[in-house]
């Protein structure tokens, strides 16, 4: 590192006048070692993806059919606000997303997800089928699916004395639709706010849920290794405008102030 440095300052003399040297004081070891960059990087973020099947392999197949990543097109997302949360023009590109990325003086690596502009950062998924598939059957376990929600903003943070990568993000669902064929069920209108979103209470209303988790290398209960996923927090209000069985609406469904915390996965094969 120190021959890189003193190679780059040799290249930046030599950029400069000859008239110009009587006035360059060269640096010792010691000053040249507290010259750092400060910088990160930032990426500005416009996109929209198609896949037209995803499959997991194991003895049979999950097969996951049209899959699209991208914009809502809307400006009426939880029209009840009476604004444009997004504050963009509608687009179905998932876009308005700022990306900053810094490696701190620990190693720490932090990664932040932002609306370029005041608002949020809109977006929609939706699938085809999702099939189960063996050698001779197929099961259509859920099909129609689309959602379009929005994200406040998202942090990422790599931690070099934990070995932990942590993960904030703020979201709301405004709209949720699926089908799932073989139990003849189906959702319609569900939504996912934050805790307390009362539009008749006093105090703002929580759009967003905040969601926090860990992800990391442990160990499983036979002390092989695992991924680790640990849940720190998520709350929120659920409610599903609509219940169908056999077609038809059985009612609609509500969780008020639903708070998982303290929830912790071990992912391993077998």
């Amino acid at each position: 590192m120190k021959g890189l440095k003193i190679k780059s300052l040799v290249l930046c003399m030599g950029l400069v006048p000859m008239h110009s040297f009587a006035e360059i004081q060269p640096l010792n070891e010691s000053e040249m070692g507290s010259v750092t960059g400060q910088a990160g990087v930032t990426i500005e973020l416009e996109t929209k993806v198609n896949i037209d099947q995803f499959r997991y392999i194991d003895e049979g197949t999950l097969a996951i059919s049209d899959i699209e990543i991208g914009g809502t097109n809307r400006t009426d997302l939880f029209a009840e606000m009476g604004t444009n949360l997004t504050g963009t023009t509608p687009s179905d590109l998932l876009d308005n997303i700022r990306i900053n990325i810094d490696v701190k003086s620990d190693g720490d690596a932090i990664i932040n997800v932002l609306p370029q502009q005041f608002g949020a950062v809109d977006f929609r998924i939706s699938t085809g089928a999702w099939e189960l598939k063996g050698a001779n059957d197929s099961t259509t376990i859920l099909d129609n699916f689309q959602m379009d929600a929005l994200a406040g903003s998202a942090t990422i943070r790599v931690d070099t004395a934990t070995d932990k990568l942590n993960f904030k993000t703020d979201i709301a669902i405004d709209d949720m639709d699926f089908d799932a064929p073989f139990l003849a069920v189906g959702v319609r209108d569900l939504r996912l706010t934050g805790a307390d979103y009362d539009l008749d209470a006093p105090t703002p209303l929580r759009v967003f849920s905040y969601v926090e988790f860990d992800i990391y290398k442990s160990t499983r209960h036979d002390g092989g290794d695992a991924l680790a996923i640990d849940l720190q927090e998520f709350n929120s209000d659920i409610t599903i405008g609509g219940v169908l069985i056999g077609g038809t609406s059985i009612g609609a469904i509500a969780l008020d102030n639903l708070s998982i915390q303290n929830t912790a996965m071990r992912v391993y094969g077998h």
